[in-house]
């Protein structure tokens, strides 16, 4: 988990060994006898002659193993930290250490969260170390301060008159912030419309409107100023906010926003109903996965679509995830995660639940390992290293996390359909991990779209 890459000491005070001598010794004299008959021979100036030196006599100047000097001891780790050597030894912690290290030790402890009447958390993102920002179903902005347990709810941006809203409205169900922390985009009032606010004071910056008449169901940042859109109208949008729109003032000093308009507005073939997004910023592609179990690839140069692939397992394919030092993609899905080759599409691996009809909702990458989201409230871990999910120290059983039961609001007839003859169960639509790796934001609702209820929770 932990990497030090070690220096000998070639100084100090310490006098080296009569056999360490000799060996010098002898090295040296043949050294200058070789360094003699190559500069005579090739006629070459005292600085170039190095590079025709021999293994056995100028070992230093060849190859080495890099694995050899590298330890990957915790203690090493620890005190190269308390030295302060760390511009010469260079060292480093796996991300996914702390999480790890945490999860198969039970030392996770769950702090639930009232929601009050909010219905199903879809989206969330940490905003500092103590805030995190979440969208629901009944279109509520929400932020939670985990640590006072306080909530504060944003306004919701309004479109225009000029957009209509779709017929049934469904809350928000993304949320992304921009590489350099400057501005967060998420669901307007209308759900077919898209509001960006200002970090990190969450002022209302604008609303795009115009681009889709469904449900958004999710938005990446291409970088500090393009987005893309994906909606359940099977169209991607492309969206720009210009440097003079970010930094522009008020002159009343009031919140006040515009409206801006999509660059482009393109149709996902063979897709239905586009779910969740990604963007490869190394092959700069985007990558778009549709509920008909189809992944799309786009060049976001051009923004024109390169090809589509069909999965194998088609239901309930709502979340995508990526590794970009592995170069795959994963796709949840009904029972399975699946594993893809980004460069060919080319289906690798599938990894069956370990739990039947677990119904993956959420999927996210901390370093090797893979946290994985579920229907029946369930965080279970992958570690791709292992190949295997993560098990308890003291045991050979799974560990994940369990999160506890959400609220349903008590209507009658929906109490009598599902509470009375069915153990409802909390899906985690959405978790998101701190900066530190070692706190995971958790929350969603019950599984079933009839059923009213919410969940929010943070594992630390």
């Amino acid at each position: 988990m932990a990497s030090v890459r070690k220096i000998p000491i070639t100084s100090g005070k310490s006098k080296p060994s009569a056999v360490a001598l000799r060996q010098s010794f002898q090295i040296k004299s043949e050294l200058e006898q070789y360094n003699f008959k190559a500069r005579i021979c090739l006629g070459l100036a005292d600085e170039d002659y190095e590079e025709h030196l021999p293994e056995e006599l100028y070992p230093r100047r060849f190859s080495v193993n890099v694995d050899a000097c590298i330890s990957r001891n915790f203690v090493d780790y620890i005190n190269t930290c308390q030295i302060g050597n760390q511009k010469l030894q260079n060292s480093r912690v796996a991300r996914e250490y702390g999480i790890q290290h945490l999860v198969t030790r039970n030392l996770m402890i769950e702090k639930s969260f009232s929601l009050g009447e909010l219905n199903k958390v879809f989206c969330s993102q940490w905003l500092n170390d103590q805030q995190v920002a979440f969208g629901t179903k009944c279109n509520k902005f929400v932020v939670q301060d985990v640590a006072s347990g306080r909530r504060f709810q944003i306004p919701s941006l309004k479109s225009s008159s000029h957009s209509k809203p779709p017929e049934n409205p469904c809350g928000i169900h993304a949320m992304e912030i921009n590489p350099s922390q400057t501005m967060l985009v998420t669901g307007a009032k209308n759900s077919n419309d898209v509001a960006v606010y200002r970090l990190p004071t969450l002022d209302p910056l604008c609303v795009g409107e115009g681009a889709h008449y469904d449900w958004i169901f999710d938005i990446k940042w291409l970088d500090d100023q393009f987005f893309v859109s994906g909606s359940r109208d099977t169209k991607l949008a492309l969206w720009r906010v210009k440097d003079n729109e970010i930094y522009q003032n008020n002159e009343e000093n009031l919140p006040k926003y515009h409206i801006i308009h999509p660059l482009t507005i393109k149709t996902c073939k063979s897709a239905d109903k586009v779910r969740a997004l990604l963007f490869n910023d190394i092959c700069h592609e985007l990558v778009a996965l549709s509920l008909n179990g189809y992944l799309h690839l786009w060049d976001v140069g051009t923004f024109r679509q390169k090809t589509s692939r069909k999965l194998g397992f088609c239901q309930e394919n709502v979340c995508l995830a990526q590794q970009q030092e592995r170069g795959i993609y994963v796709v949840g899905s009904r029972a399975h995660t699946l594993i893809f080759d980004n460069r060919t599409l080319r289906l690798i691996k599938s990894i069956p639940s370990s739990q039947e009809r677990v119904s993956i909702r959420s999927l996210s990458f901390r370093g090797d390992l893979l946290t994985i989201g579920t229907g029946i409230g369930e965080i279970h871990f992958y570690d791709f290293r292992a190949s295997d999910y993560l098990k308890q120290v003291d045991s050979n059983r799974q560990a994940f996390l369990c999160a506890s039961k959400s609220w349903v609001y008590p209507d009658e007839l929906i109490f009598q359909e599902y509470l009375m003859n069915w153990e409802h169960n909390t899906a985690i639509y959405t978790h998101c991990y701190d900066t530190s790796g070692t706190r995971l934001f958790a929350a969603g609702g019950p599984l079933p779209a009839s059923l009213q209820g919410s969940y929010a929770g943070i594992w630390q």
